[in-house]
């Protein structure tokens, strides 16, 4: 069974920093692209960053483009999103995912393209 279990959001003023972590389970981690969207109150579930299988290529909604940077660690299983210079409307609660698909690296990229999600982490930023 696919598991994925993000950590990592908490409550933090505009400006501050946090690092989410996605650490995945029952799926071989280092064949797939993963990705991180969020979802604020009232919205529809945005995409926010992805990074291909090994690391190489990666990309960012045009929001979060120089604030925050995606990376993975293949040996742990595990994804990471450090976001700097935090605004309130970073507010949201963020998700895991992970592509349908080995070896495929897709942009732009949907929810549609993710098949197995975390349970999401909450991200506050207040002004």
């Amino acid at each position: 069974q696919v598991q994925l279990v993000e950590s990592g959001g908490g409550l933090v003023q505009a400006g501050g920093s946090l690092r989410l972590s996605c650490v995945v389970s029952g799926r071989t981690f280092s064949r797939y692209t993963m990705g991180w969207f969020r979802q604020a109150p009232g919205k529809e579930r945005e995409f926010v960053a992805t990074i291909s299988w090994n690391g190489g290529r990666f990309d960012y909604a045009d929001s979060v483009k120089g604030r925050f940077t995606i990376s993975r660690d293949n040996a742990k299983n595990t994804m990471y999103l450090q976001m700097i210079s935090l605004k309130p409307e970073d507010t949201a609660e963020y998700y895991c995912a992970v592509m349908r698909w080995s070896f495929k690296y897709q942009r732009p990229a949907t929810p549609d393209d993710y098949d197995y999600w975390g349970q999401g982490t909450q991200v506050t930023v207040s002004s």
